[in-house]
């Protein structure tokens, strides 16, 4: 069906293979099925030579994960225009220090800043937004984290909730899909297993039909993004069975 949501590889899984040779990589995410890539870092590329070999590819991009001082003073224009070029409209931060995260105050400070930063590209057909990985559930002066980003930031800051990272934390990713409706376009596709730190998706403990049924109902979601950070197989084998896995559960054909 039309709707379905397609499905890219974050390439931090295969940052390894990607050093090596990142056109055979590439060739290799498409032909396993991959219909998209989210970039973190570009291999010393250009954004003209990273949207060649993806083009050529049939592979989109779904996302870049770039750093926040890329996002600020004039940094921002260079970062916007690398991704147009790229035909990339989402920068998402995937990390921050701690003078951003260290307390609710400074959470609210870096809510504003990504208000802004999103007010500047709005125009442009670009979108901002943060990726979790567990402290953003775990609990800070009396409140969480991504509670605190999200109820601060505007509708079109984008929250990459990371699925596995927020089960680790102890939070259900369901319930935070559906507390801000609209605002999960992203969704990193990770496996959470209580028993096994290096289970590839659908190997775990994810419930992942309810996690889909939100991101198709209320989530907005553009992308599911796999991310693998844990090995029990070679990272490129690993990036084949996770696909395998979604198209098992009838994800993609």
């Amino acid at each position: 069906m039309s709707d379905r949501i397609p499905i890219a590889l974050q390439l931090y899984s295969v940052r390894d293979d990607c050093a090596g040779d990142l056109s055979l990589t590439l060739q290799a995410v498409a032909q396993m099925g991959y219909e998209g890539v989210e970039f973190a870092g570009y291999y010393d590329r250009t954004a003209q030579e990273l949207r060649d070999m993806c083009d050529d590819l049939g592979l989109k991009v779904a996302g870049t994960h770039t750093g926040m001082d890329t996002l600020l003073g004039d940094e921002l224009a260079k970062t916007v225009e690398f991704n147009q070029i790229l035909g990339n409209p989402y920068l998402i931060v995937p990390g921050l220090s701690e003078e951003y995260r260290g307390s609710q105050q400074a959470w609210r400070d870096t809510a504003k800043l990504f208000n802004g930063i999103a007010e500047k590209i709005a125009d442009q057909g670009m979108f901002t937004g943060y990726h979790n990985h567990t402290g953003e559930f775990e609990p800070l002066e009396g409140g969480l984290p991504w509670d605190t980003f999200g109820s601060n930031t505007r509708d079109d800051v984008v929250m990459q909730i990371d699925i596995g990272h927020a089960l680790r934390a102890g939070a259900d990713p369901v319930s935070y899909i559906e507390r801000y409706p609209g605002r999960s376009k992203l969704v990193h596709i990770k496996e959470y297993s209580a028993t096994n730190d290096k289970a590839n998706v659908g190997e775990g403990d994810v419930p992942w039909d309810a996690v889909f049924h939100a991101c198709e109902t209320v989530g907005g979601t553009e992308w599911y993004i796999v991310e693998q950070e844990t090995y029990a197989y070679p990272p490129i084998e690993c990036a084949e069975r996770c696909i395998d896995s979604l198209r098992k559960m009838g994800k993609i054909s």
